[in-house]
């Protein structure tokens, strides 16, 4: 198998076995592999260096996406796997945890401890949220327990903030539990916390 780079835009090189084009990679690895151009390498030797190239590949990807915010183990692999076979995916992720890079435990106590405190969520939809994103139900248990706090003085927080003034709009009322119940609150606390609200009055 007879190996050849070509340039591509910007830093990519594309690789050509035989002279039919195979995979791509940057210029920065390429250079640091160390193949020249011409060289005769048999199929195992092949399939280490693309391989290789996948996985740099993977690792670059999982590195771009974290450097834009926090992931967790799940989510950063499935992105990873968008454009990365599994195989070089999984690698990536692991040699990322190793790195401490990952950790599904501190992602999961600053996801809840927003969604709580400033989106203002209640207990069972902070649930879903972290459970979609693949977080393990023992660590989902542990940052709710941490972090929840009396559903019936977040929906007044809720209340104060966003429909104090539709309280006494006619219809008001039911336009107020509609919204609450689409963020995960019992009908049964949303009445507490507007009878506590209309008590104050």
């Amino acid at each position: 198998m007879i190996i050849k780079s070509q340039k591509g835009r910007g830093k990519k090189i594309h690789i050509l076995v035989d002279g039919e084009y195979q995979i791509t990679t940057d210029i920065d690895y390429w250079s640091e592999y160390g193949v020249a151009d011409g060289a005769d390498l048999d199929e195992t030797e092949w399939d280490s260096l693309k391989s290789d190239i996948n996985y740099r590949k993977a690792l670059n990807k999982g590195a771009d996406l974290l450097s834009r915010r926090s992931h967790s183990v799940y989510e950063l692999k499935t992105k990873i796997m968008r454009t990365c076979d599994p195989d070089s995916a999984e690698k990536a992720v692991q040699r990322l945890l190793e790195l401490g890079y990952l950790n599904d435990e501190e992602f999961a106590a600053e996801l809840a401890e927003y969604l709580f405190k400033t989106k203002n969520y209640s207990a069972g939809n902070v649930r879903s949220e972290l459970y979609k994103r693949g977080i393990d139900r023992n660590i989902i248990n542990c940052v709710i327990d941490e972090n929840d706090t009396d559903p019936v003085d977040s929906i007044i927080r809720i209340i104060n903030k966003r429909y104090i003034g539709k309280l006494s709009e006619e219809g008001g009322r039911q336009k107020i539990v509609a919204a609450l119940m689409r963020k995960g609150f019992s009908y049964s606390d949303i009445k507490s916390a507007i009878n506590r609200l209309e008590n104050e009055k």
